[in-house]
């Protein structure tokens, strides 16, 4: 099957599928504050993302690129509302470009359609030094992401299956980039365990991509004939990962993002919450997007915007920083899962 082919099934796939009726968000409860002496047209979303200064904590989180016209278009649509909403935006892997360069418009359409805006690259762990600075150049990048999908690819039937040189390259790019580098999990979490290893590599930004969004296993089983559908639960849900990554924060400067099962403002704030300075969102961007529209997207970022800003009028925060000092308790499996593996 060709590369081109295998990402518009996934976009179809993604779509399609629906995710788990349980969110692991709902087990995080953030303790409301009565009294407030905030003005709410007063209250600023930007955030500081370790050297990235963003005007609002959300980001676009990488989905597609290559794949022919749909996906340009597609990426079009999401660095204009990108650009005209003042969001951050991430693409989806450029390996396919840095292979076949006839696939790069779909990627360079990010940067053309979004001049001034923060932009993240984005490569395989399998990606060398020279691959990762291509990517970054290729849409004069402000961050590259580098995303580890391991459970993904020993599902794709074409997928790779070795892994032994990874934690090198990682590490080369690492010391070598002129970017800051964001090593990001594609919806299975980050351990702590993972997160320390990455750390010892150098790597200072992390984005945990938990279990609860667009689910690559079960994507990858609809293109398999006989599919490993008992791997379609597995994974770290997004809220702990989070706290896994939060007991690392402060002692290796660790600057964390948080992605996986983000519906809505509300969600983005706990994420702020426990511990992430930027939240991004995929599946549900993308989904308004193609079924609604245009217009219809840049109203969905307005609202998350306006409900990440209640929120913050709801714990008497006045901006991000502060929110991220927010009281919250946990209960169900997110609060067992915290006794067990964080003793809180």
């Amino acid at each position: 099957m060709s590369r081109a082919k295998r990402k518009l099934d996934h976009i179809r796939h993604a779509l399609s599928h629906e995710h788990n009726v349980y969110n692991h968000f709902d087990d995080v409860n953030i303790v409301h504050q009565s009294l407030t002496g905030l003005n709410f047209d007063q209250l600023h979303l930007s955030a500081h993302v370790g050297e990235l200064t963003l005007s609002s904590p959300i980001f676009v989180n990488a989905m597609t690129g290559g794949g022919g016209e749909q996906t340009l278009s597609i990426n079009r649509n999401l660095a204009r509302a990108a650009a005209e909403t003042g969001i951050g935006m991430a693409v989806g892997s450029q390996m396919s470009a840095i292979k076949d360069p006839s696939e790069r418009l779909s990627y360079e359409i990010a940067r053309r359609e979004n001049k001034e805006g923060v932009l993240f690259a984005n490569v395989g762990s399998e990606a060398s030094l020279e691959q990762a600075k291509s990517a970054v150049e290729m849409i004069d990048a402000n961050a590259l992401q580098i995303h580890l999908n391991t459970l993904q690819e020993l599902i794709m039937p074409e997928g790779d299956r070795d892994f032994s040189g990874r934690l090198h390259k990682i590490e080369t790019i690492v010391n070598q980039s002129e970017v800051p580098v964001i090593v990001k999990e594609v919806g299975y979490g980050m351990s702590r365990e993972a997160i320390q290893k990455l750390i010892e590599l150098g790597v200072r930004y992390i984005d945990v991509g938990g279990r609860g969004g667009t689910n690559f296993s079960k994507v990858e089983n609809m293109r398999r004939t006989k599919p490993f559908a008992s791997f379609d639960n597995w994974g770290i849900p997004t809220p702990m990962s989070l706290l896994e990554a939060k007991q690392l924060e402060e002692d290796y400067d660790l600057t964390i993002l948080g992605s996986g099962g983000i519906r809505h403002g509300v969600d983005g704030a706990k994420t702020i919450v426990l511990g992430a300075k930027s939240f991004g969102m995929a599946g549900v961007l993308l989904k308004v997007l193609v079924e609604e529209g245009y217009e219809s997207l840049i109203e969905q970022i307005e609202h998350i915007k306006k409900e990440l800003k209640m929120v913050m009028m709801l714990t008497n925060s006045k901006n991000v920083e502060e929110l991220g000092t927010a009281a919250f308790t946990l209960n169900g499996a997110t609060k067992e899962w915290a006794q067990q593996r964080i003793n809180v």
